[in-house]
């Protein structure tokens, strides 16, 4: 059967997922002014960086270890075992600041800002009127009247700058010159007490604290995209500081076995961190990914996008969701998936039966000893149990051109080692969120 035009039903969406297989398909990336670098572009480059892609329209890296000598899973493995630096300068800072700042930030994002207390972060959701997510950042709360926006992979600063066009209240909105970096690992606190001291200690998950490195002035908060301990640090002044910083790192890293390697996917999949543009989008409502818990029933105030998720809430609550599709976790047989898809592989109901869903972020779990992954299927397969069949390529695949059993699994697919309010928040359920 060919897969390049697949049947799936994308009748809920106005621009369907581009499910044409392609497979990998090398090219080179040309390198210009067009796209942005980071400050730490050519640090990342120093440190064997072969491969990027494109987040946030800023070169982004994605590999340091190349596959003949083992790949992301090398990188996986001082992850989960010691301690890494991430280049995210990709996530773009977007200050709001102002009389009006927390009003502001209150009316775009569906959880409570009121509720957000100085030098706290937390995971939230910007949703358009229609209820899709347009990102799913980290806020900080850096002041009484400045949040910045730790931006997934949208471009929210002229969402906001064109709500307040209408709106007009005493804010002034800006991306600033502010880059993080992520610290990774078992080992990430012992590198932050010799970088920071010991308060670093006493900072919560989703905890910040002011402090400098190498005599550069930064925000620490204790997050990340992995599942494991770790740390973000916002360098602020990063196009003037970004190597004293870098190299800090570095050398307090040392004896911690600190390695420089690409964001861990394989991590964060198995945590159940979802990743904009990969898990979700502007035409995605966050019941369909697991996300019911970030549109609280009880916030006082409004706020764009409640209307159509209160009525996508009852219509569920109705028998009757708005949608066809949902996100589920799956275990699923193969060879080991030790890089990122360069499809989304498609999901059958029956062995030889025609897709009618789509894996969106698989991977290898060296823990479960198996492939995992998330993917969209029919509500009628979304169940706990339920067996279905994946058509990986014939690198993954047990026999070539014949699907792989899956099954739909409970997610994460293992516990964090740090569980943030992400996860907290999700196992509390859909009214927990404040």
């Amino acid at each position: 059967m060919s897969f390049n035009v697949p049947s799936i039903d994308q009748r809920d969406r106005i621009v369907p997922i581009n499910l044409r297989q392609s497979g990998p398909t090398p090219v080179e990336m040309l390198i210009d002014t067009r796209v942005r670098k980071s400050p730490y572009w050519a640090l990342s480059m120093e440190h064997g960086c072969w491969r990027a892609s494109i987040y946030n329209r800023m070169y982004h890296p994605r590999g340091y270890v190349r596959p003949e000598d083992g790949g992301m899973m090398v990188e996986y493995d001082s992850l989960v075992n010691d301690v890494t630096l991430w280049n995210v300068a990709v996530e773009r800072q977007i200050r709001v600041q102002g009389p009006d700042a927390e009003a502001f930030v209150d009316r775009v994002i569906t959880r409570d800002a009121t509720k957000i207390p100085v030098m706290r972060a937390r995971y939230v959701i910007l949703c358009t009127e229609e209820g899709g997510i347009l990102n799913d950042p980290v806020l900080l709360r850096v002041g009484q009247e400045e949040f910045w926006f730790s931006l997934s992979d949208s471009d929210l600063m002229l969402w906001l700058k064109g709500l307040n066009v209408g709106w007009q209240m005493d804010v002034d909105i800006a991306e600033i010159d502010v880059s993080p970096v992520q610290i990774q690992g078992p080992r990430s606190l012992d590198l932050m007490v010799d970088l920071v001291g010991e308060e670093i200690a006493q900072v919560p998950s989703y905890g910040l604290m002011r402090a400098t490195i190498g005599g550069c002035e930064v925000v620490i908060s204790q997050t990340g995209f992995s599942g494991e301990k770790g740390y973000e640090i916002y360098l602020q002044d990063a196009t003037l500081h970004a190597e004293t910083l870098w190299h800090a790192i570095l050398e307090a890293g040392e004896k911690h076995r600190l390695r420089v390697v690409a964001p861990a996917h394989h991590r964060r999949i198995a945590a159940g961190i979802l990743s904009w543009g990969q898990d979700m989008d502007a035409e995605t409502l966050p019941f369909q990914v697991n996300l019911g818990y970030q549109v609280p029933r009880n916030k006082l105030s409004d706020y764009v996008g409640r209307s159509a998720l209160e009525a996508a809430r009852a219509a569920m609550e109705d028998g009757q969701p708005p949608f066809t599709m949902q996100l589920v976790g799956m275990k699923l047989a193969g060879r080991p998936i030790d890089d990122y898809a360069p499809d989304f592989w498609l999901i059958s109901e029956q062995q030889h039966g025609e897709p009618v869903g789509y894996v969106t972020s698989p991977w290898y779990s060296p823990e479960l000893g198996t492939n995992i992954a998330m993917g969209f299927v029919p509500l009628r397969s979304t169940a706990l149990g339920t067996k279905l069949w994946v058509w990986l390529p014939d690198v993954y695949a047990e026999t070539p051109g014949t699907p792989v059993a899956a099954e739909v699994v409970e997610m994460p697919f293992r516990p964090s080692e740090n569980p943030n309010q992400r996860e907290r928040l999700r196992v509390k359920g859909l009214d927990s969120a404040v």
